[in-house]
């Protein structure tokens, strides 16, 4: 996975492609309903605007009909100074209906693109490989989904309804200046809004610097003190309780001092924009002033000058925050559209067939294979398992056992040779109809936090009630789940943690029998059981097995006895093959392994 670079001190680089990368999703070919109201929405934004910049005429024509300066354009409405005052207010309240307008219109448009983008993400994931999946921190690749959508949502409401309608009325409002007043009205506007920009963007950077500071100074003192209570038996047999105290004091010494910095920096911006601000207020109502004392100007006039320069200095004063936010959400998308552009290490050719199964035959052909190519785990094995016979792989530890079980469901591709399956090479088939074909009873079972009817069923779409108990009693599950208070609606918990570890096996076995696959693969099946809960698993499996063919990945070679044929694995080899009785009377390494597994199991 590409991990992003950026820390929250850092402006992407690739901000720009960022945005652009959202674009399709606000404006998709093909979907005109999405067009309309992302037009609709923009329009109700321009007559919001327009209306917020025209709302000031009505404030000036006022307070001029109060002061007697009124002309005869102000008293066109007939209604005098209540009436403009009345109108003054109905332009505030129809700024805010459209801008609700906009954001009711706009709505749709930005839920549907959040869906999109989290169906897609989540899709993409799901595709990954098993080396991918093997190595990603699941918390971390959640927290990337999450950051991301939400990052995506924060750029659309700030950046399209707050940063863009921001300069589209500070650009009205200058324009307006210098058309009803002086040229020298709009330079200096302009002049304090690039002031405070730049002023706001600077002491926010290197706030944003203390503020990490200080969350990581945080996060230091949070994790000794949680490491010092969990640890409260040694802290007390070692007599530790002031050295504990002076470490964790330690630490919140430099949160306190990185907490200062962060609290003088925050005083330090907000003057500075009050003095920007209102220094550019004092500045402009001067120039008014002056105006009304040479006559050039009414008292109204004044009225209105003060309310656009309020008008402009009201949602600059977010303008640090958003900035910030702004950021930090360019580079959580940024992770986001990284890992949607990460390609599955496993993909299907362009002309991938429909796997073909007419009796199950499996093959591997001299394959070769690891994880990683320095240290090889499989060097040319070859193993031929006719329809409806039982295979079983055995070997020691890292021989490269649950390796082929990977290979067969094509989690991995092999290096070199090829795995077949009734002649056809896996590498030439849709994943879909290889996975379909297959059916896994891996050695630990993991249910989903639902109930055990959900979980059985969740080996076929669309079963029945009926097909699922068919699948429980073939499991021999089926009287255990009706003896629970829910029977099959009972929750199993996360993980399945509510059953024991020969229940979730079973679970899972009739999962598998209900999937009805012509392939099926014990990778482990009864390893983590106990040997009694073992022996009742092992009649289950064999039923599960009859008319199928089974490849069994075992280290406990008594479950395997009955087995067609033997095959074991030693340091990715092939070293052994035939039937039980053929491997005990060569006495080679199958014998060894049964003889020391017997000699444990009897001590």
């Amino acid at each position: 996975m590409r991990h992003s670079t950026h820390t929250s001190t850092e402006i992407p680089a690739d901000g720009w492609s960022t945005i652009r990368r959202v674009a399709p999703y606000l404006w998709p070919e093909g979907q005109g309903w999405v067009k309309r109201r992302v037009v609709f929405a923009l329009i109700a934004l321009f007559v919001a605007k327009l209306v917020a910049v025209g709302t000031p005429f009505f404030y000036k024509a006022a307070v001029d009909a109060l002061a007697g300066e009124s002309d005869n354009a102000a008293w066109m409405l007939g209604y005098g100074a209540v009436g403009l005052t009345v109108a003054y207010g109905m332009a505030r309240l129809m700024n805010v209906g459209f801008q609700q307008l906009r954001d009711v219109i706009f709505a749709r448009v930005a839920q549907r693109a959040l869906r999109q983008l989290a169906l897609e993400t989540f899709t993409h994931i799901h595709q990954m490989s098993l080396r991918y999946h093997i190595t990603r921190k699941t918390g971390g690749l959640s927290r990337i989904i999450e950051r991301g959508v939400k990052g995506v949502e924060f750029l659309l409401r700030f950046l399209l309804f707050s940063i863009g309608p921001l300069v589209l009325e500070l650009v009205m409002i200058g324009l307006v200046l210098w058309t009803l007043f002086d040229f020298w009205y709009l330079v200096v506007v302009v002049g304090v809004i690039a002031a405070y920009v730049a002023f706001t963007f600077k002491v926010t950077e290197w706030r944003v610097k203390l503020r990490k500071e200080m969350n990581d100074q945080d996060t230091d003192a949070n994790q000794k003190a949680i490491d010092s209570l969990l640890n409260f038996e040694t802290v007390k047999y070692f007599g530790a309780e002031r050295r504990e105290a002076a470490r964790y004091d330690a630490a919140m010494a430099g949160y306190e001092k990185a907490a200062l910095q962060t609290s003088y920096s925050l005083a330090f911006l907000n003057f500075g924009q009050s003095l920007l601000i209102t220094g550019g207020l004092v500045a402009v109502m001067v120039m008014a002033a002056i105006g009304v004392q040479n006559g050039a100007m009414t008292v109204g006039d004044f009225v209105m000058v003060n309310a656009y320069m309020i008008q402009i200095t009201m949602p600059l004063n977010f303008l640090g925050t958003v900035y910030r936010e702004i950021r930090q959400s360019l580079v959580d998308m940024g992770e986001m559209f990284g890992l949607l552009e990460q390609a599955p290490d496993i993909t299907e050719k362009t002309n991938a067939k429909v796997l073909n199964v007419q009796g199950g035959e499996v093959s591997f052909d001299a394959v070769f294979f690891g994880y990683d190519p320095a240290r090889p785990i499989l060097k040319g094995v070859s193993l031929h398992v006719q329809p409806g016979q039982t295979l079983a792989v055995v070997g020691p530890s890292g021989s490269g056992k649950s390796t082929i079980g990977r290979l067969l469901f094509r989690f991995y591709d092999v290096q070199k040779g090829a795995v077949r399956i009734d002649g056809q090479d896996l590498r030439d088939l849709t994943l879909e109809s290889l996975h379909a074909a297959i059916g896994v009873v891996p050695q630990d079972t993991v249910l989903f936090n639902d109930t055990v009817g959900y979980n059985i069923a969740y080996g076929r779409d669309g079963a029945t009630r009926d097909e699922i108990e068919e699948a429980a009693r073939a499991a021999q599950i089926h009287d255990f789940i009706m003896s629970l208070p829910d029977g099959y609606d009972t929750q199993v918990g996360e993980r399945g943690l509510k059953l024991s570890g020969g229940e979730k096996q079973r679970v899972g076995i009739a999962r598998t029998l209900l999937k009805n696959p012509p392939i099926l693969l014990l990778d482990e099946a009864t390893s983590a059981l106990d040997t009694e809960t073992e022996r009742d698993i092992q009649g289950a499996l064999q039923r599960a097995g009859q008319g199928r063919t089974v490849i069994t990945i075992a280290h406990r070679l008594s479950t395997v006895a009955d087995a067609d044929r033997i095959v074991v694995l030693e340091d990715g080899q092939i070293v052994e093959e035939g039937t039980h009785t053929e491997l005990l009377a060569r006495q080679g390494r199958y014998a060894s392994l049964w003889q020391r597994q017997q000699s444990e199991e009897a001590a």
